[in-house]
């Protein structure tokens, strides 16, 4: 999937790569896709809260070497 704005946000613990994902998407306009990679256990809980409390889409979790990766487009 394509995307427009990427995150790496491996090897920080909640709640920083929740942080660290709303501020990465302030600047991009409604509509726009960032792909944020994590490692940290709990994203897999937080990053679906945050989008659902949001209002922003979670689009896709995949597995990845590192981590996973969360596709987020911005509400």
């Amino acid at each position: 999937m394509n995307y427009d704005a990427e995150l790496d946000a491996k090897g920080l613990l909640c709640p920083l790569p929740v942080l660290k994902a709303r501020k990465r998407l302030q600047s991009l306009a409604s509509g726009q896709v960032l792909r944020m990679l994590a490692d940290d256990p709990a994203a897999i809980v937080d990053v679906p809260h945050f989008c659902a409390e949001a209002g922003h889409d979670l689009l896709g979790i995949a597995d990845a070497d590192a981590g996973q990766i969360y596709l987020i487009r911005k509400a």
